[in-house]
């Protein structure tokens, strides 16, 4: 079977909130609002499939935004997928949402409609817009109804980290299909969301045993362990064990940045992750993605260039979030602020030159 190649691709900056957290405005709340023409929507899309067709990937979308259902061609674009039987996700807002809009969505292909939510209802909806919270809860039962698998994503940071497990709650109660949550990369300096590796640790042990609680009272939600450093607990826990087949040459999980994903932006612009700020590839109208793949991604796959990972007995299923590493430290390949592994624990290896000189390659 191939493996897929997921695309997040943001066709417009259109959208009716303004999340203190957003990496559209972070910085610059007036800044210009971009959004594709139809025929630069349609040429980045066989641009994306010829990328498949040379590297023998399957295409899936992560359709988003701004809000895409807000683009005056999303309905044209859906025909698109559907004629080519391609499948996607949708990541927006519930503001549009309906029984109706749903039962199309479904139509077309959609599979999985995402929504966020990023504290409980007064913390939500500070971070969002009054009323974000309760339309969202509401809004789960439209996708629900219409065959669509429901996706409730949560932003954690300092600030609303205690809120996680009655956010884990909401999700469960209003009938998500999924939760999961992934953590807050600073991008204009202005909430302060650092958590120490205890307080992150200690909220992923919470929000086990409440999984485990549900699952054992056969909960249908499915709590997508999406950080990568359920990867690191899990091994301290005896949840996850190397593989004993394991091939040293190999990278088999953790982050997709240079490996099975890419971001393109309403004005083409080509990221390796919409999380880095500044890991701008090239431009979708102007290059061909195959080419960029090869001449421009390979800085995004220099395992042995992780200070900390590079060490680590989890580096080849791990590697925290680089993201996050270099919204706090400037650094791509710098230590996950997060991260507890240490020599202490046996996790890391001694730092030696033969350590370093290891090879791995996606």
């Amino acid at each position: 079977m191939k493996q897929y190649f997921s695309f997040q691709w943001h066709i417009t900056d259109e959208c009716d909130q303004r999340c203190k957290h957003c990496y559209i405005f972070s910085g610059d709340p007036c800044r210009k609002l971009d959004s594709m023409t139809w025929k630069q929507m349609e040429d980045t899309f066989y641009n994306c499939l010829d990328f498949c067709e040379v590297y023998g990937r399957l295409p899936y979308f992560y359709l988003t935004g701004g809000d895409p259902i807000l683009h005056p061609d999303f309905w044209r674009l859906l025909e698109l997928f559907h004629e080519h039987h391609v499948p996607f996700t949708i990541m927006g807002n519930p503001f549009h949402l309906n029984d109706q809009i749903c039962r199309e969505l479904k139509t077309f292909g959609c599979q999985k409609y995402q929504l966020s939510l990023d504290g409980l209802r007064e913390t939500h909806d500070w971070f969002r817009k009054p009323g974000s919270f309760d339309c969202t809860l509401e809004k789960i039962g439209c996708i629900n109804r219409a065959g669509i698998r429901s996706v409730i994503m949560a932003t954690v940071s300092k600030q609303n980290r205690m809120e996680v497990p009655g956010i884990i709650d909401a999700a469960v109660k209003a009938g998500a299909n999924i939760f999961a949550f992934s953590r807050y990369v600073p991008s204009g300096g202005e909430l302060d969301t650092s958590m120490t590796p205890k307080e992150y640790r200690e909220l992923l042990a919470i929000c086990d045993r409440k999984f485990k609680e549900y699952e054992a009272e056969g909960c249908e939600t499915y709590f997508n362990k999406k950080d990568h450093l359920w990867t690191l607990y899990e091994y301290e826990t005896g949840a996850f064990q190397i593989p004993s087949s394991a091939c040293d040459g190999l990278i088999y999980g953790g982050c997709n940045c240079g490996n099975c994903h890419i971001t393109i932006l309403p004005t083409g612009d080509i990221y390796a992750c919409r999380r880095v700020a500044d890991s701008k590839v090239g431009n979708i109208f102007e290059d061909r993605l195959a080419d960029v793949w090869i001449t421009s991604m390979e800085a995004y796959r220099n395992y042995d260039g992780f200070s900390k990972c590079s060490l680590c007995k989890l580096k080849q299923f791990c590697r925290g979030c680089p993201a996050v590493a270099k919204g706090y430290t400037g650094d791509f390949y710098g230590d996950d602020p997060q991260c507890w592994a240490s020599e202490e624990n046996g996790l890391l290896m001694p730092n030696t030159e033969a350590n370093q000189n290891e090879s791995y390659s996606a």
